[in-house]
């Protein structure tokens, strides 16, 4: 089988502006519609399910002040067998194509060599985890029953999810009232102003998988990269300051590429919102100086006190990656 970005790509036209929901004949969204849509954590509970276990076609595009607009092909079915899969393929450009069979994730980009991870999720513009597991940031955001609207043409549900502690950006989605799929999704900042947004444009909801998946032979699909595996690592840096509910998820050496140096890195995580940090001793080798940089939603941070030189990079408030960076320390153990 030969997976390639033109073969499957489909347009999205500029000018549309009315989401077509296609729902099959049968109760086949009945299930999803079973949730009780009274509350927040209910109308959460039914995209999580809609998201996991219907067959759909989404195009949506994402939109950033400034950058031109990015339109994908979201794909996602159920075999008979029960057998999850999920395609998402970036239209525009060169391209970019991610397909998950199961668990196994196989990465097809421009110049590399095609590869495949163990995932249940896909890594894309939308959170992967948030659709599957919302309860995961319960303890890191509240959320907030806005109303009802109309989104592209379609009766949508307005949820709010706000960090607890205001040290993360918000993040405002508009679900299908007959299906629970997202129909649009809006990051904003502390200040409410717009940094990101996913707007779809058309949706497919059908009994059957589409037949895009059969034409795949999993066998075929490049095998998974045999990962070093994960060592404990006896901390040289203690993170004092972390966000609610945000949990250190992974901590082990990295080199760095370009000056062979090696540094203890940290992921931290709260579910929706991921954060790294890299932490090495000062030297004077020149880049011990203090930088902020924003890319769009991005903050990369690099400070500099004492002996530690730390960078936090993650979609997250500048104020917060200072606050995270200052609380580092050296480890008394």
């Amino acid at each position: 089988m030969s997976l390639s970005f033109s073969s499957i790509g489909q347009s999205i036209e500029d000018d549309q502006n009315t989401v077509s929901v296609d729902l099959p004949a049968s109760s086949h969204s009945e299930p999803a519609k079973a949730f009780p849509s009274d509350s927040a954590h209910g109308w959460l509970e039914k995209m999580s399910y809609a998201h996991s276990n219907l067959n759909y076609s989404i195009s949506f595009v994402l939109l950033k002040p400034g950058v031109d607009s990015q339109p994908y092909l979201w794909r996602h079915g159920v075999s008979v067998s029960g057998v999850k899969m999920e395609q998402l393929n970036l239209l525009n450009g060169p391209g970019r194509e991610v397909v998950r069979i199961d668990d196994k994730v196989s990465y097809f980009e421009p110049n590399v060599p095609p590869y495949s991870l163990q995932s249940r999720v896909i890594n894309g513009p939308f959170p992967s985890e948030f659709f599957q597991q919302p309860d995961e940031i319960k303890d890191s955001y509240d959320f907030v029953m806005v109303g009802r609207s109309r989104v592209s043409g379609r009766a949508a549900q307005q949820i709010r999810i706000v960090s607890k502690d205001k040290s993360r950006f918000g993040m405002n989605v508009w679900l299908d009232q007959e299906t629970g799929l997202m129909l649009k999704m809006n990051l904003v900042d502390l200040n409410g102003q717009l940094l990101e947004q996913i707007q779809v444009t058309a949706c497919h909801v059908t009994e059957q998988p589409d037949d895009f998946f059969e034409k795949i032979e999993p066998a075929m699909l490049p095998e998974v990269l045999k990962l070093r595996p994960q060592t404990h690592t006896k901390a040289i840096w203690d993170i004092a300051y972390m966000p609610v509910g945000m949990v250190e998820v992974k901590r082990d050496i990295h080199r760095l590429p370009i000056t062979g140096q090696s540094v203890e890195y940290v992921m931290l995580s709260d579910g929706l919102v991921d954060v790294s940090i890299y932490m090495r001793e000062s030297q004077n080798d020149g880049i011990n100086q203090d930088i902020l940089l924003r890319h769009e939603s991005d903050t990369l941070l690099t400070l500099n006190q004492g002996r530690l030189n730390v960078t936090v990079v993650g979609k997250l408030p500048p104020e917060t990656a200072n606050h995270i960076a200052s609380s580092i320390h050296l480890a008394t153990n």
